[in-house]
C-alpha cells in the first residue's frame, strides 16, 4: 500500500519540491491549504492532477483534528509558517500564533488522532541568531534575533517536548537558507535574481538592497526537502542541521548574479537603510556532518550554480511576458 503524506504549506517553495519528491517515490500526497479567495498555486500548478488539496488552518485546532483524522497520513511535513523574517517585526503576535502555537496545535492533533504518524517540523537557522559559535551544529545554543526566530525556537522545543512526553516520532530539521527559482520575490536571493534580470532586459535600472555584509549558508531547496524525507525514514527520531557548510555574503550573491548577466553591479545596486533589520543576524554557517554521517545527505548544487540557476530562470520568465506585464513583479 502506498504511503500517504500530508504537507502543510504545500503551495510554498519547499512544499512544491517536497510534493514532487514524494510523488516520485510513489506516495499519495495531500496538501493543506488555508481557505482563500485568491489561492496562490503557481508553484504546484503542474501537480494539481496528482495531489489532493484539503482546507485547514494552523490557527484553528478543530480544523487540524478533522484533517488529520480524515487523511490519516503516515507522515506529516509541517512547512506552513509566516516565513518572511522582516515581516515578523510588523506582526509579531500573528507570527507566534502561526509558527509557535500552530505547531503545538498540529502536534496535539497527531497525539490525539494517531500517535504513530511520523512528524517533520521545519526549524530554522534563524534560531541561532546572534551565533554562539561558528559553524552552528545541533548543540549550538539558540539566540534568536527576530520574532520569527523566537517563534521557531518555541516550535523546535515543543516538537522535542512532544517527542519526549508522548513518544511521537517527531523530528526537527534546522535548515539553513535554501533557495530556488520558486522563492518569493521578498527574499533577498530572488529579489537579486529578479532585479538582475530586469536590469539586463531594460525593465529597470537599479536594485535596492540592505546589508551587503550579512553572511548566510545558502543551498538549493530541492536538496533540502530530500533531507526532510530522509529524517522520517530513520529508525530513531532526532533533530538535524541541514546546510552546505559554506558561507557567502550578500555582496557575493550580488557580484555573481550581475557578473553572470554581464553587468557591473556597482553601477546598479543601491543601499536602502529601510531594508536593514532592527537586529541583524550576521554570520550563519551550518555544520551538516551529523546528517551526512547518519543518513548520507550531501548537497548537490553549490552556491554559484544556485545563483546562476535563479538568474537564468528569471531571465526566461521575464522574457516570456509582455513588456507591460514584465515591468511589474508578478509573484
Amino acid at each position: 500500500m502506498a504511503k500517504r503524506a500530508l504537507i502543510t504549506g504545500i503551495t510554498g517553495q519547499d512544499g512544491s519540491y517536497l510534493a514532487e519528491l514524494l510523488l516520485e517515490k510513489g506516495y499519495e500526497v495531500v496538501g493543506m491549504m488555508r481557505r482563500s479567495s485568491a489561492p496562490n498555486l503557481w508553484r504546484i500548478q503542474h501537480l494539481l492532477d496528482r495531489i489532493v488539496l484539503k482546507p485547514a488552518d494552523l490557527l484553528d485546532q478543530l480544523s487540524l483534528l478533522r484533517l488529520v483524522d480524515e487523511v490519516r497520513p503516515h507522515e506529516i511535513y509541517n512547512l506552513a509558517a509566516m516565513s518572511f523574517v522582516p515581516a515578523s517585526w510588523d506582526q509579531p503576535m500573528l507570527t507566534g500564533e502561526f509558527n509557535a502555537l500552530g505547531v503545538t496545535r498540529l502536534l496535539d492533533a497527531v497525539r490525539q488522532v494517531d500517535p504513530s504518524i511520523r512528524y517533520y517540523q521545519a526549524s530554522s537557522s534563524e534560531m541561532f541568531g546572534k551565533v554562539r559559535q561558528v559553524p552552528q551544529n545541533e548543540l549550538t545554543p539558540f539566540y534568536p534575533r527576530s520574532p520569527y526566530g523566537v517563534s521557531k525556537v518555541f516550535a523546535h522545543y515543543i516538537t522535542v517536548n512532544y517527542r519526549e512526553s508522548y513518544h511521537l516520532f517527531a523530528v526537527s530539521g534546522m535548515l539553513f537558507n535554501h533557495e530556488s527559482p520558486r522563492r518569493g520575490l521578498e527574499f533577498v536571493t530572488r529579489k537579486v535574481s529578479d532585479g538582475v534580470a530586469r536590469i539586463k532586459l531594460g525593465l529597470a535600472d537599479t536594485l535596492s538592497v540592505g546589508n551587503l555584509d550579512a553572511h548566510r549558508d545558502w543551498g538549493f531547496a530541492a536538496d533540502y526537502v530530500r533531507a526532510m524525507w530522509l529524517m522520517l525514514q530513520q529508525d530513531r527520531a532526532d533533530d538535524y542541521v541541514i546546510a552546505t557548510g559554506v558561507s557567502h555574503s550578500v555582496r557575493d550573491l550580488v557580484e555573481i548574479a550581475f557578473a553572470h548577466a554581464g553587468l557591473d553591479w556597482q553601477k546598479h545596486v543601491r543601499i536602502d537603510p529601510a531594508l536593514l533589520r532592527p537586529a541583524e543576524v550576521d554570520h550563519l554557517l551550518g555544520d551538516p556532518s551529523k546528517a551526512r554521517a547518519v543518513f548520507g545527505w550531501t548537497p548537490t548544487v553549490d552556491f554559484r550554480q544556485l545563483v546562476v540557476m535563479m538568474v537564468d530562470a528569471d531571465l526566461k520568465l521575464l522574457s516570456s511576458l509582455p513588456s507591460t506585464v514584465a515591468r511589474v513583479p508578478t509573484r
